[in-house]
Order: C-alpha cells, then structure tokens, then sequence
C-alpha cells in the first residue's frame, strides 16, 4: 500500500469538501484505515482545502497518535467506530454539507422514493441523536445504524459518510447533499412526486443485481413499506426525529399472503357483531338483511385497519 499516494488523495479530497462549501474554515476530517492498527487522519484546527501530504498523521485504532508534527482530529473516535464495525470499510469523511446539514438542524427525515440515483446509492438515511463532538459518546451515535448504510445524519451537526476509498466515502456524501438540495427547491415549487410502489420495486431489483446491498432487498423488511423510511424508523423519537417539512410517500407494504388472510379474518369477526344485529327474515343468513354495499364498505374498512396495525 502506498501511503504517500493516500495521502495525496486526502488532500485533493479535502480541496474537494473546501471548494464544494462542505467544510468551512477548519470544519471536517478524513482519515483512511491502511492496517489493522493504522490510520491516516487529517490534523485538528486545519483548513481542509490546504492540506499538504506531510500534515497528515497516523493514529493507532484505540486512536493514541503514533505519527505526525500536528495533533489529530478531535473527532477521529467517530471514524473509529465505523473501521470497528466494518472490515469492508477504508475510509471514512465526516463534513458539514450544508443542504445536507440543514436537514440535521430541523430533524427532518430525508424522504425516500424520489430520485433513482438516491435510491440505488444510498437509500435509507438516518439522522442519529445529538451529543456534544469529540467525546466517546458522540462517536457512537452512529453505531445503531453503521451496518446498515453508508452514509448518517449527526443531528444539529453535519455528516459522516464511508466506503472502499477516500473518494467513494466522499461520494455518498455529494450525492446526498445535491438530493437535498433539489428536495428543498422542490418543497419550494409546491410539490414532491413519489414512485409507484412498482416502480421503486424495480429500482430496488437493480440495485441487487448490481451488487448494491439494501435492508428492504433482506428477509428482515421483506414486508416493510418501502418508500416510508421503515428500516431505521425506530429511532426517530430518541433522535427528535419527525416529518414537518415533507409529507409522508402513499403506503407502499409488501403484504405476505398470510397476513392479508389474517387481515380478513379478523375483519370478519370484526362486522360478526353487525350482522347479529341485522338477522334476515326467517332465513336464518345474517348477510341477507344487510345492504350489500354497506356489507362491503364495513369489510374494506375493517381490512384496511387490520393492515394498518
């Protein structure tokens, strides 16, 4: 491995995050895993669009520096969570993205089912609790949901994306700073389209087949809705998390053949006690004495509610 090479990627990587506006003054760092007990870091207190190949340091996973004349960044345990927790990963960028951030400052989940390219690279994105940077307990924030995406949401604070290299860990984050941009000025014309559940399925098939992992294409949320932010749903009240600014996609559950026969099962005892009450004349039938629409309309509105449990 060519450590100088890395590190030249680093600082272009950095001119990147500077020039784009995602790391203001000394905001942000980079650090690449090149052992099993070494890591590159960005240095604290320096402007990532003039890094140079000798400011970058070397830290060992517990995050004790062993390399380098200037001091490592005050956030470099967060980085190390994520190595800890997956082996596949190199690199990780954590930076302030402003379209990104402000979705962080409001707690505003970012919605799903809009543009194919957020789909396919990123889906679900979730937005951690708040704790003061620097610290053990900021650093894992991040740890209920690393395994499952690539790129998070720190809340009231900025981003931190991951990946194979320097420059895919950056990508996710340029990815979804432009969706949420084009989000905002969409809420701004009036109106966010969703996708068909149809065609999300298909945008969720292609993303299998070209080796992209997703929790909706897993056996876990085979019946979970798929455009509804379900898979990291669970932490929105802990985080502040709640939709304010966007509406909720149209429900869009994957429903097994079983749990539609247990929905209409219990719909039907459910109107039991209708039909009791409106026996037909000498028949003995309890659906003859009942209008066969409203009959209807009390099913559909029983088996609608048993789905929505």
């Amino acid at each position: 491995m060519n450590a100088h090479k890395i590190k030249q990627d680093m600082c272009e990587m950095g001119r990147r995050l500077y020039n784009k506006g995602f790391a203001a003054a000394n905001d942000g760092n980079i650090t690449v895993r090149i052992g099993e007990n070494e890591v590159l870091c960005t240095p604290t207190m320096h402007s990532k669009g003039f890094l140079k190949t000798e400011d970058i340091c070397t830290m060992d996973m517990s995050g004790k520096q062993t390399c380098g004349t200037k001091k490592r960044s005050s956030e470099a345990l967060l980085h190390l969570e994520i190595y800890k927790k997956r082996d596949d990963i190199k690199s990780v960028v954590h930076c302030h993205p402003p379209h990104a951030t402000a979705f962080a400052v409001a707690r505003e989940p970012i919605p799903q089912c809009v543009l194919p390219e957020v789909e396919v690279f990123l889906g679900d994105v979730p937005i951690t609790r708040y704790e003061t940077p620097g610290g053990k307990a900021f650093a894992e924030t991040i740890l209920p949901f690393v395994e499952k995406t690539n790129v998070i949401i720190l809340a009231n604070h900025g981003t931190v994306s991951y990946g194979i290299d320097v420059e895919q860990a950056y990508w996710w984050t340029e990815i979804l700073d432009a969706y949420c941009r084009i989000l905002m000025l969409a809420r701004q014309l009036g109106n966010v389209s969703y996708f068909s559940e149809k065609e999300e399925r298909e945008l969720l098939t292609l993303k299998q087949q070209w080796g992209w992992s997703d929790p909706r294409n897993t056996d876990e949320y085979k019946n979970c809705d798929v455009c509804a932010n379900d898979i990291f749903r669970n932490s929105w009240k802990e985080s502040g998390v709640q939709r304010r600014a966007f509406p909720a996609p149209p429900p869009m559950p994957a429903l097994s053949a079983s749990k539609v026969e247990q929905a209409v099962s219990q719909s039907l005892a459910g109107i039991a006690p209708v039909l009791k009450a409106n026996p037909s004349q000498g028949s003995g039938d309890g659906l003859a004495g009942i209008d066969q629409e409203e009959l209807v309309r009390l099913i559909t509105a029983q088996v609608m509610k048993q789905l929505a449990q």
